[in-house]
């Protein structure tokens, strides 16, 4: 299996928008970061797209990547929907609709806000196109088979609401997340890798800290971990020398192989 972070940033992404401070300054490739998205692909060729963040085109075309079997969103919040239009140039080369996968609520949330995509009734006028989207429902810890692999949503708490993770095989993918429960954490044992938001060093209300992120690391006992939805506090290589062994930030076009 082969994970590519097509994103890795915070909702403002880095460099934040008017911010002249060092890390938005920074030359070092890695801490430019787009908005939150994975792709996962397994050995057979199954290729899962996770969330559709508002950079994904540019994300996919440095990515090399310009077809996807289905989509799985963590939730329905702006940075990790409001690229789903780009998936038009998906959909059309396909010859029936891209699966999408979430909570009932997120896709309640999604048909509300793209509506032209999600109503069946609107049909793309002539010499035109739209994403052309087949939804799913998933419940939470009901393992679902995508092509060849089984994956398992997670409800973690995202401040007052609730957001899915997911277990893809010998993966855990949790962005969003203020903690994880029992039951999540669980359900996370025996992954080989681990990704998981890591937004300050101090305590956020909706989001994991870096200090708290490598708590749960260390209690899940991936072989490797590591951080993603990082903000413009940390130069990539600074961040990367402090963790702990095993621990490591992701960047954006970074290429893990999960044996």
């Amino acid at each position: 299996m082969r994970l590519t972070f097509l994103g890795t940033g915070t909702s403002f992404g880095v460099p934040q928008l008017g911010c002249r401070c060092e890390v938005c300054r920074s030359t070092d490739p890695r801490d430019k970061r787009t908005r939150c998205a994975v792709v996962v692909e397994t050995d057979a060729g199954t290729r899962l797209l996770i969330d559709t963040p508002p950079e994904l085109r540019l994300q996919l075309i440095a990515a090399g990547i310009d077809r996807v079997d289905a989509v799985l969103f963590t939730h329905e919040h702006a940075d990790h929907t409001h690229g789903i239009d780009d998936l038009r140039a998906i959909s059309v080369r396909r010859h029936g609709p891209i699966p999408m996968y979430a909570s009932r609520e997120t896709l309640e949330s999604l048909a509300r806000k793209f509506t032209y995509i999600f109503d069946d009734t609107i049909r793309a006028a002539p010499g035109t196109s739209k994403p052309e989207a087949r939804t799913h429902a998933l419940e939470p810890y009901v393992a679902v088979t995508i092509g060849d692999v089984d994956v398992l949503p997670l409800e973690v708490p995202h401040g007052p609401a609730n957001v899915f993770g997911y277990r893809v095989g010998p993966l855990g993918y949790v962005t969003d997340a203020k903690a994880l429960p029992e039951r999540a954490v669980e359900r996370l044992g025996g992954v080989r890798v681990l990704v998981l938001n890591a937004l300050f060093h101090t305590e956020h209300p909706t989001h994991m800290s870096i200090p708290e992120a490598i708590r749960t690391a260390q209690r899940i006992g991936a072989e490797r971990t590591y951080l993603t939805h990082l903000t413009h506090d940390n130069f990539h290589a600074d961040l990367e020398a402090e963790l702990p062994r095993g621990i490591a930030p992701a960047f954006d076009g970074l290429t893990v192989r999960v044996d």
